[in-house]
């Protein structure tokens, strides 16, 4: 991959927020299709969710959120890894729990396409998703 494209992907996907892994060997993507947005009133906060599609062996980065996510695995096999915690690994009909502010990242571990319905209660006006080292 020549360094133009790698600096447009890499704008691409930090303007609308689309965590994304790259290797040498092969780039590994995420799709994301936002399907609600809604305030929550006068409690500072809204609800976000996404439905988020991981090719085969594809991971998100290292990231956070000003929130907590429920993560649902509508298909597939997805690992999760939270800071300080053992991985996870859940299939199709799964779903985790992950507090507001905690590192993680989740990485499709099977042969196929996987997919999950993630569900965030946040602070308005914070970017959905942090990057973490």
């Amino acid at each position: 991959m020549n360094t133009t494209i790698r600096i447009a992907t890499a704008i691409l996907v930090f303007s609308i927020g689309i965590p994304i892994s790259l290797s040498h060997a092969q780039q590994q993507a995420l799709l994301r299709t936002d399907l609600v947005q809604q305030d929550l009133g006068k409690t500072g906060q809204k609800v976000v969710q996404v439905l988020v599609g991981f090719s085969p062996k594809a991971s998100s980065i290292k990231h956070s959120h000003p929130g907590v996510e429920i993560a649902h695995v509508v298909g597939g096999t997805i690992e999760y890894e939270l800071e300080g915690q053992k991985p996870v690994t859940l299939k199709a009909g799964g779903s985790l729990f992950i507090p507001a502010g905690v590192a993680h990242v989740a990485k499709n571990v099977g042969e196929v396409t996987a997919s999950e319905l993630a569900t965030y209660i946040v602070t308005k006006g914070k970017q959905l998703v942090v990057p973490e080292e």
